[in-house]
């Protein structure tokens, strides 16, 4: 085994590389002031109280508003779907979860154009509306279009978790709460849910924290018109060329995505261990 553990080497490298670099230099650029070259450089926390401006706080809120619906959206659509899928024999199951994982294997920015295509005034929804003589409407640059854009392209990842745990849950409980009288409604209460809690809480994490950084879709679907905390970030970084402020951004959007996923872990220990006490 003492042989093996030498070749974990190389990959300790490229993930100090490829993850502690980038980061080390984030962090860099965020406490030094702008202008001042990497040899001469003057720490300041300006870049970090610069975003407490009442409009970078409105983006950063809107950002988690925006994020909150679509991971609400997600779960109301996914849990229904991932529970369906497991009433069925278990080659349609491989079936339709390969035909829900299909649209991820294209590249998002292809999504997010193909919906463009469909929902632009010209599009393939408006011409089908005016060929019935209707009136077409403007779909594209909405909010309708960013929220259908992102429930769209993160809700898989919020089907693939829940329905992972509710596959490999012990029929055996249901039965016997059958067996003992307990009411459809009953079971799913009080067995069905609480046991799907732990992949609630990861398809919850796998959609709400790419759903507050993207920028791609509120970009493109939202014309430009909606400055989200991800696309901010991209500004700073691509437009207006300032990495100081850019970074700082970046390091307040990181620390608050791992104070979430620290308040989901708890959420699922504690659902854990009322799960166990119930059993006990």
């Amino acid at each position: 085994m003492k042989h093996f553990k030498k070749l974990i080497g190389p990959y300790c490298f490229w993930l100090f590389v490829l993850t502690f670099v980038p980061m080390l230099l984030i962090l860099f650029y965020a406490c030094v002031e702008q202008g001042t070259a990497i040899t001469t450089f003057s720490f300041t926390l300006d870049n970090f109280a610069k975003f407490f401006d009442p409009v970078f706080v409105a983006v950063l809120v809107r950002s988690f508003f925006i994020g909150i619906v679509t991971t609400v959206i997600c779960l109301l659509i996914g849990y229904p779907v991932a529970y369906a899928i497991t009433k069925f024999k278990e080659s349609t199951q491989t079936i339709l979860i390969l035909l829900i994982t299909f649209p991820t294997w294209i590249n998002l920015l292809m999504r997010t154009y193909a919906w463009i295509s469909l929902l632009s005034k010209k599009g393939i929804i408006n011409s089908f509306l005016a060929s019935l003589g209707l009136p077409v409407f403007d779909l594209l640059y909405t909010d309708f279009a960013v929220g259908i854009g992102m429930v769209y392209n993160f809700l898989p990842f919020m089907i693939l978790p829940i329905y992972t745990v509710l596959s490999k849950m012990d029929h055996s409980l249901l039965e016997a709460s059958n067996d003992l009288g307990a009411s459809p409604m009953a079971t799913f209460r009080k067995i069905t849910l609480p046991l799907s809690f732990s992949g609630v809480l990861t398809g919850i994490t796998m959609v709400f924290l790419p759903a507050i950084s993207s920028f791609i879709i509120p970009k493109l679907l939202g014309g430009g018109q909606y400055t989200l905390i991800g696309s901010f970030i991209e500004t700073q970084f691509i437009t207006i060329g300032n990495w100081h402020f850019g970074s700082a951004i970046s390091l307040i959007l990181a620390s608050l995505v791992i104070l979430a996923m620290a308040l989901m872990h708890r959420l699922e220990k504690y659902a854990d261990s009322s799960v166990a006490g119930e059993d006990r």
